[in-house]
C-alpha cells in the first residue's frame, strides 16, 4: 500500500497538547504556562526576556519545551540540516509550524558565526560522534575534531563570539555519551567537559530516563547544562562548592527539576580533574592497558574549572504518572491501515517471541542466533518503549509498537500517537508522509524534560 501523503495547509487553530499531558503538567508542578503556543516570525524581545538559539533542531523540540514553560522563553534563531537527505522534511516541519524567519537550514559549519544572533541560552541535541581531537591548531583560534564533527561546531561558536557568548546552555545527547568510546570509556564526555571548561563553564549533567518522571515513555538521554562563570547560577555554586555533592543532588538546575537521591547500590562517588589540553585527553583520559578500565563518570554529576563530582542518583519522583494507553486515540479513530491484518500476525509474533535457532551469514557461515521475547502487544497501563527512527511503515518488526484495541483487533501506533509520547502537540509533524513522521519522532526527545528544565533555569538565571 503507497503510504498516504499529506498536503501542508494552515496551521490548526486548537493546536495544543492533548488532555492528558495538559493535565499532567499542569499538576505537575503547574508547568504548562501557555497552551496555545508560536507566533509567525522573529519574536519581539524585551528586557525580561530570555533570547534561545536552537541548534540541530530537529521539529523544534527544545523550543517547544522552553515555550511551553514561559512565555518569555524567545527562540530568535534555529539551525536544522540533515546531510543524509534531499529532501528537508525536520526544516520543513519546523517552518511550517514557527515560521521560516529566523530559521536556517544549512550545514551549520559553513554558517558564519556572526549571522548567528547573540543569545541567553545556546540549546540543541547535538548528534552522537567521535569526538577525538586529532591535533591542536597551532597558533589559531581552536580546535579540529577527528571528523570535523558538530560537537566542534558548537565549540566554534562558543569561542567565536567570545564575550558575547550565551551564559547558558542546555544539552542533550543519548545515555551512552558518558561511556564512550568502548576502548577509552568516558573520554568522549571528559572532551566535552574540558572544552566546556576552558571556554569558562561549570557543566552539570544527567541522565533522565523520562517515563521515571512521570512521562508516557521510557526514553534515557543524558542532560548537559552549563553556565558561564560569570553567570548568576555560577555564583550561587560558588556559595555552596563546599558541598558538591549536596549541589548535585538538591541545588543545581537538573538536582531542582528532577528529583534524586544518591544511589545505595553503585555507590560510585568520584572526585577528580581531568588534565592535559584536549588532545591529552583524548590519548590519555581513562586509558588501561586491557581497554576495560569502567567510565569514571556516573549518570549524575558537575564540573568547575575542570575538576568533576560524580555519582549515580536514582529517581524520588512522587506525582502524577502518565501511561500509554492514557495517550491513543478511541479505535474509532485510527484509519484502517494500522490495524495488522489476521494473516500478518503469524510474522509479528514470530519477531516478538524468544528465538535459538541457526543462521546463515551472507559469507556463508553457519551460526547460533538467539534472542529473547519481547511484550507484546504493548502494555497500555505503563509507559511505552523508547521511540526508533524506524516505527513507521505498515512491515512487521520487533521494534515496532503494537497495541490491542478493546475490540480484540492489534494495531500500529499512528503518528499523532507517537507525537503524544514524545509530549508535543498534536499534529505537529504533520506534513509529510507517515513513515518520516514515525521517523522525525524516533530522532525527538520528550519536550517535558526540556519544560522542566526551563522552569528551574527561569526562576534562577
Amino acid at each position: 500500500m503507497k503510504e498516504k501523503k499529506y498536503i501542508i495547509d494552515e496551521v490548526e487553530p486548537n493546536w495544543v497538547v492533548c488532555e492528558p499531558i495538559a493535565e499532567y503538567s499542569k499538576v505537575s508542578a503547574q508547568r504548562v504556562k501557555q497552551l496555545y503556543l508560536f507566533e509567525e516570525g522573529i519574536p519581539q524581545t524585551d528586557e525580561h526576556d530570555i533570547r534561545i538559539v536552537e541548534l540541530f533542531a530537529g521539529v523544534g523540540g527544545f523550543r517547544v519545551g522552553f515555550e511551553r514553560a514561559s512565555e518569555h522563553f524567545k527562540t530568535v534563531w534555529n539551525n536544522q540540516w540533515e546531510p543524509s537527505t534531499k529532501r528537508q522534511d525536520a526544516s520543513i516541519v519546523y517552518q511550517h509550524r514557527f515560521g521560516s524567519a529566523g530559521h536556517s537550514n544549512e550545514d551549520i559549519s559553513i554558517v558564519p558565526v556572526e549571522e548567528i544572533p547573540d543569545s541567553d541560552i545556546l540549546c540543541g541535541g547535538f548528534p552522537c560522534q567521535d569526538y577525538s581531537v586529532a591535533t591542536t591548531l597551532h597558533n589559531s583560534k581552536g580546535i579540529e575534531g577527528k571528523k570535523g564533527v558538530l560537537w566542534w561546531q558548537i565549540q566554534r561558536i562558543l569561542r567565536d563570539k567570545g564575550e558575547k557568548a550565551p551564559k547558558y546552555l542546555v544539552l542533550e545527547n543519548v545515555d551512552r555519551l558518558l561511556g564512550s568510546p568502548a576502548k577509552q570509556r568516558g573520554r568522549d564526555f571528559a572532551i566535552i567537559l574540558a572544552s566546556l571548561s576552558d571556554l569558562g563553564y561549570c557543566v552539570e549533567w544527567r541522565v533522565i530516563n523520562a517515563a521515571e518522571y512521570g512521562m508516557p515513555q521510557r526514553r534515557r538521554r543524558t542532560y548537559i547544562v552549563a553556565y558561564h562563570r560569570t553567570s548568576s547560577i555560577a555564583k550561587q555554586w560558588e556559595a555552596e562548592a563546599e558541598h558538591p555533592f549536596n549541589w548535585i543532588i538538591e541545588k543545581s538546575v537538573l538536582g531542582n527539576a528532577f528529583e534524586s537521591k544518591v544511589s545505595t547500590k553503585k555507590n560510585t562517588q568520584s572526585d577528580f580533574i581531568v588534565e592535559g589540553d584536549l588532545v591529552e585527553v583524548t590519548e590519555n583520559f581513562n586509558k588501561s592497558d586491557n581497554g576495560k578500565a569502567a567510565s569514571p563518570f556516573g549518570n549524575a554529576g558537575f564540573m568547575a574549572n575542570r575538576h568533576v563530582w560524580s555519582a549515580d542518583v536514582v529517581p524520588t519522583y512522587d506525582g502524577p504518572c502518565l501511561t500509554l494507553g492514557q495517550i491513543v486515540l478511541p479505535e474509532d479513530q485510527v484509519q484502517e491501515e494500522f490495524f495488522i491484518p489476521d494473516t500478518e500476525m503469524p510474522k509479528w509474533t514470530y519477531l516478538k517471541g524468544s528465538k535459538s535457532e541457526k543462521r546463515m551469514s551472507k559469507e556463508g557461515y553457519e551460526y547460533n542466533y538467539s534472542e529473547g521475547s519481547m511484550t507484546f502487544p504493548d502494555a497500555l497501563d505503563k509507559p511505552s518503549r523508547t521511540i526508533i527512527t524506524g516505527e513507521g511503515g505498515a512491515g512487521p518488526s520487533r521494534f515496532k509498537h503494537v497495541i490491542q484495541t478493546p475490540s480484540g483487533r492489534y494495531r500500529r501506533l499512528m503518528p499523532i500517537e507517537l507525537e503524544r509520547l514524545n509530549m508535543f502537540p498534536d499534529n505537529h509533524t504533520k506534513g509529510t508522509t507517515d513513515i518520516r513522521r514515525a521517523f522525525l519522532m524516533g530522532n525527538a526527545l520528550v519536550t517535558g524534560i526540556v519544560e522542566r528544565i526551563g522552569i528551574v533555569l527561569k526562576e534562577r538565571m
